[in-house]
């Protein structure tokens, strides 16, 4: 009873401990889509993006965020995806500053 009692909890902590990890694979690059959808909307309030370059730079966000699942999905998230993801971000950066700054407002 002691045995199947220890293995039940044991299971249990491996498949808790497995969710949680392949979950968190890339809190830096989480971090960084909350940080970008937070610097549009605040462009998008202030007026120095227009709708149109806001909804462009929203659906950036949206096929980054899609690569990030797909690398996600084996449970594993290797140097070259995670590489490929933050180039993905650094570009997106680069975008939403570009709009920001390029004297278009609504």
């Amino acid at each position: 009873m002691i045995l199947v009692l220890t293995t039940l909890i044991f299971s249990a902590a491996v498949v808790t401990q497995a969710g949680t990890v392949s979950g968190q694979q890339t809190p830096g690059i989480d971090r960084r889509e909350n940080r970008e959808a937070r610097r549009i909307r605040r462009g998008r309030r202030t007026g120095s993006l227009t709708r149109s370059e806001a909804r462009r730079l929203s659906a950036q966000q949206a096929r980054i965020r899609r690569h990030e699942r797909r690398a996600k999905s084996d449970g594993v998230v290797t140097a070259r995806e995670r590489h490929r993801l933050q180039r993905q971000e650094r570009r997106a950066s680069r975008s939403i500053y570009r709009s920001k700054h390029n004297r278009r407002h609504r």
